[in-house]
């Protein structure tokens, strides 16, 4: 019997000290950035790259957001954000139940389709999807943006919320049934209310992917009024002289929602990918 409260003690250090590291790991890009947004040209390339900043240049942030007026870039990506993450919500959510609860002609060659966005990278299609959105004249407008983002954030939600969909009793909708409930009170006030742990974490997963996509805005955007904060941070970078810790400044501040959102939703992401979460949440 002590031998094994030992060998249980034993693996309890030993995860302990493997998520320890991991964590370190983890959190280590953070300060990095951190004290690199809080320093000087000189010690960041010669002579302080990875120590503290000897005297934080807090002035690197008031120039993120004055000189290289990072609040333009902030204000595009917070819109297209918003909007192309509440087009993705309106067209999957009503899909994804029907797929997950309901019998019909052609469900699984559908759900194949949507499924398939998971396989497709951006790269493969921006060349079509630069003459289609030029052909369609939206190119240099949001829209060039928030369309394609719709459509490219489809997939994962969907895999996430069908699967929960899927988890929950039959028997919900049959007592819905039997009260009198028709199906679309049933599904806004007793499904929907079930999977919003996959809900959020489909909504955070799709925030992400759209909040640090690099390429559509290069592409699509050539104004610097309509630039995302990924497109906008590449226009930092001079030609002959660069304030990088100010660089760095910029990009501590189009992280902070990010890491807001995920400290805030993290235990509904975890509720979201186990059995029953659903319900659990």
């Amino acid at each position: 019997m002590m031998e094994r409260i030992k060998v249980r003690s034993h693996k309890a250090w030993v995860q302990t000290i493997i998520l320890l590291i991991f964590a370190c790991l983890s959190i280590y890009p953070l300060l990095y950035l951190t004290c690199y947004s809080l320093k000087t040209n000189d010690e960041i390339f010669y002579s302080n790259p990875f120590g503290l900043p000897l005297h934080p240049q807090w002035s690197n942030y008031i120039k993120a957001i004055t000189t290289f007026d990072i609040m333009t870039y902030f204000k595009n990506s917070l819109l297209t954000t918003a909007i192309a993450l509440v087009g993705v919500f309106i067209l999957i959510l009503p899909f994804s139940y029907a797929v997950a609860r309901m019998k019909w002609k052609l469900k699984g060659a559908a759900s194949m389709f949507i499924s398939i966005g998971l396989f497709i990278p951006l790269q493969v299609s921006l060349i079509p999807l630069s003459v289609l959105i030029k052909n369609m004249g939206l190119a240099n407008t949001h829209w060039a943006l928030i369309l394609p983002y719709i459509a490219f954030n489809l997939a994962f939600p969907f895999m996430i919320i069908s699967s929960s969909f899927r988890a929950l009793p039959t028997e919900l909708e049959e007592a819905a049934v039997i009260d009198g409930a028709s199906i679309y009170k049933t599904f806004f006030s007793i499904m929907l209310p079930l999977v919003k742990p996959a809900i959020t974490s489909g909504a955070l997963f799709a925030t992400l992917g759209i909040w640090n996509e690099y390429i559509l805005p290069t592409v699509m955007i050539s104004s610097n009024e309509l630039k995302t904060l990924p497109a906008g941070l590449a226009t930092f970078v001079g030609q002959h002289s660069t304030s990088w810790g100010a660089m760095g400044a910029a990009m501590m501040i189009a992280s902070i929602p990010t890491i807001i959102l995920y400290l805030c939703f993290s235990d509904k992401i975890e509720n979201s990918l186990t059995v029953g979460g659903a319900v659990k949440g």
